[in-house]
């Protein structure tokens, strides 16, 4: 019956989310799906192991990841392999160092926002002062 099949949003999220949080129900779900279609069932065990790469920081393994994912993924997943393949040292540094720019970034997202709806309304001088009294 199509309304038993599950929508593809809904299985990203029973596979992006960590397998303790689900319910027996939706881990049912999942496998029935992962068993009905082969590729599914890659892209999940990829994209779990590349949760596990960025959750515990373990940029070492990310080129044999790289290499799996190439070898016989689903398109999509393979082509984002490609891309990180593009800025590896990057991207293994990221996954590896405890350093970010996160912080730096969410503050340039704050004022490009403040900049954004204030265009054409006020003066550099109240931009200047929204950015730096707001926290």
């Amino acid at each position: 019956m199509r309304a038993d099949i599950p929508s593809p949003r809904k299985i990203t999220g029973w596979i992006m989310s960590p397998r303790e949080t689900l319910t027996d129900q939706q881990e049912e779900r999942l496998l029935e799906v992962r068993l009905a279609c082969p590729d599914i069932t890659r892209a999940c065990d990829l994209a779990r192991a590349f949760t596990d790469l960025v959750r515990n920081r373990r940029g070492s393994f990310l080129l044999e990841w790289i290499r799996q994912a190439e070898q016989d993924a689903p398109k999509p997943m393979s082509g984002f392999a490609g891309f990180l393949r593009q800025d590896l040292d990057a991207v293994t540094a990221g996954l590896t160092l405890h350093w970010s720019s996160g912080v730096v970034e969410g503050h340039v997202n704050r004022v490009k926002t403040l900049k954004r709806a204030m265009y054409g309304r006020a003066s550099f001088g109240l931009l200047r002062t929204r950015i730096l009294t707001q926290p």
